[in-house]
C-alpha cells in the first residue's frame, strides 16, 4: 500500500490545505494523474500521484490544513486487498517514525469557516476570495454552478448587503509572507553575483513581426517563447546554471524546467515552470506559456510546475523597466532578467544607427559558478536569442 502525502511545493512551503479530492475509493489511479487540489499561499495547486493502482481511502478530509509530508491517502497496488476505509473527517494519526509530523489542524483564518461547494462540483475560486469568504462566514455553496472563476469582486458583491466592518489591517498577506520568507532565505544563504549584457533585438523583432503577420492572433509568437527556447539551448553547454543546490552540492538537471515569473492580478508573484522546455519547439513553448498565464489568473497550478523549476526567467519589460536584477529562488542557482527593449544609438558596421536594445541580467550562485562562466553563459544566451529561427 503506497502512501500519498502532502507534497512540498517550494522551499517556502510548510503546510497546505486539502481543498478537494478528485478521486473516490475504488477509482483507478495512473502515474502522474491529478488526484487532489491543495491550496497554498501561491494558489490552488493540482497535485499529481506517482503511484499507479487503486485509490483505497482518504486519510484527510477537504478543508483540513496539514504539514508537508502528512499522509493524505492510501493507494492500493494491483493485487493488494482493500482496507476498510474509515470516514475522512479527521487528520490521520502520526506516522510511525521517531519524530512524527505535527498533528493537522482545521483551517481557522476567521471567526467562521466557510463551507465548501457542494460535493461533485469544482469551484474555481482564488485564494484571496476564499479567505475573504471564510472571514465573513459566507457559504461558498452560493456560487454552485458558476462557470467563471470567482474572485474578490464576486465575494464582495455577495457580502454587499451585510453590515460593513472596519477593515482589519494586515502587515503582510499570506503570499507576501511566503515571498518574503523565500527571499530572506535566498539572500541569507546564497552568495549572489550579478552580470548584465545589452542585446540587440532589432532583427528578432522584425522576424517575429513577419512570422506573426500570417498567423491568427491565438497562434502568434511572443518574445518570451524565444527567450525560453534560447535559454534551453544555451544551458546544454552551461549546465551549472540549471538545477538545484541541495545538501551542499549542485544537482544539475538534464531537463530544463524554466520558471516563468507571472504577476497575479490580486497582487503577488508566482513562477511556475514550463516543463521540459528543451524538448519543445517554439509553438509548443508558446502554447505552454499561454496556458501558465491563463491558469495563473484563476490561481490553478500543478504541483510539478513549482517543485521542478530548475531556473527562472523574469521580466518587467511591459512596465518600462530598463534593468531587472532578480533574486534566486532556492534551491535554484540562477535567475535571468530582461528589461524593456528601447530604441538606442548602436554601432553597426562602424555606423551609429537606432536599434532596439534590451538589457539581459544574470544573478547566479557563487557556490556553483563564477563570473567567468557567468559571462560566457550570458553572452551565449544573448547570441542564441538574437539568432533564433522563427517558423
Amino acid at each position: 500500500m503506497a502512501t500519498f502525502r502532502m507534497p512540498s511545493l517550494g522551499s517556502d512551503m510548510e503546510d497546505g490545505t486539502l481543498v478537494e479530492w478528485l478521486k473516490a475509493p475504488g477509482d483507478a489511479v495512473t502515474r502522474g494523474e491529478i488526484i487532489a487540489v491543495v491550496e497554498t499561499q501561491k494558489g490552488a495547486i493540482e497535485v499529481e500521484c506517482f503511484d499507479a493502482g487503486t485509490f483505497d481511502r482518504a486519510l484527510v478530509a477537504p478543508g483540513t490544513r496539514v504539514p508537508v509530508g502528512t499522509p493524505l491517502a492510501e493507494i492500493r497496488a494491483p493485487g493488494e486487498t482493500t482496507s476498510e476505509p474509515p470516514p475522512a473527517t479527521a487528520p490521520p494519526p502520526p506516522a510511525a517514525s521517531p519524530e512524527p509530523p505535527p498533528a493537522p489542524e482545521p483551517i481557522a483564518p476567521g471567526p467562521v469557516a466557510a463551507p465548501a461547494a457542494p460535493s461533485g462540483t469544482r469551484l474555481h475560486i482564488s485564494p484571496a476570495a476564499r479567505r475573504r469568504a471564510e472571514e465573513a462566514g459566507l457559504d461558498l455553496s452560493v456560487f454552485a454552478g458558476a462557470t467563471e472563476p470567482i474572485g474578490l469582486a464576486e465575494v464582495e458583491a455577495r457580502l454587499s448587503g451585510a453590515a460593513a466592518e472596519a477593515p482589519k489591517p494586515e502587515p503582510l498577506s499570506e503570499m507576501r509572507r511566503a515571498i518574503a520568507a523565500a527571499m530572506e532565505r535566498s539572500k541569507r544563504e546564497i552568495p549572489h553575483y550579478y552580470l548584465a549584457h545589452d542585446i540587440d533585438l532589432t532583427d528578432l523583432e522584425a522576424r517575429l513581426a513577419s512570422a506573426n503577420a500570417g498567423r491568427p492572433p491565438e497562434d502568434r509568437l511572443l518574445p518570451g517563447a524565444v527567450y525560453v527556447q534560447a535559454l534551453a539551448r544555451t544551458l546544454k553547454k552551461y549546465p551549472e546554471f540549471n538545477g538545484h543546490f541541495l545538501d551542499g552540492a549542485l544537482h544539475a538537471s538534464d531537463a530544463v524546467h524554466a520558471g516563468m515569473a507571472i504577476r497575479l492580478r490580486g497582487g503577488g508573484l508566482v513562477a511556475p515552470a514550463i516543463l521540459d522546455a528543451q524538448a519543445m519547439d517554439l509553438d509548443q513553448i508558446m502554447a505552454a506559456l499561454r496556458d501558465l498565464v491563463a491558469r495563473a489568473r484563476t490561481g490553478r497550478f500543478r504541483s510539478r510546475e513549482f517543485a521542478a523549476a530548475t531556473i527562472t526567467l523574469t521580466s518587467l519589460g511591459e512596465r518600462g523597466v530598463d534593468v531587472m536584477t532578480g533574486v534566486i529562488t532556492p534551491p535554484q542557482v540562477a535567475i535571468l532578467g530582461l528589461g524593456t527593449p528601447a530604441r538606442r544609438p548602436w554601432v553597426v558596421d562602424d555606423a551609429v544607427v537606432p536599434r532596439s536594445i534590451a538589457t539581459l541580467t544574470l544573478a547566479a550562485d557563487h557556490r556553483v559558478s563564477d563570473g567567468h562562466r557567468g559571462a560566457l553563459f550570458l553572452n551565449a544566451l544573448a547570441r542564441n536569442i538574437a539568432t533564433t529561427e522563427i517558423p
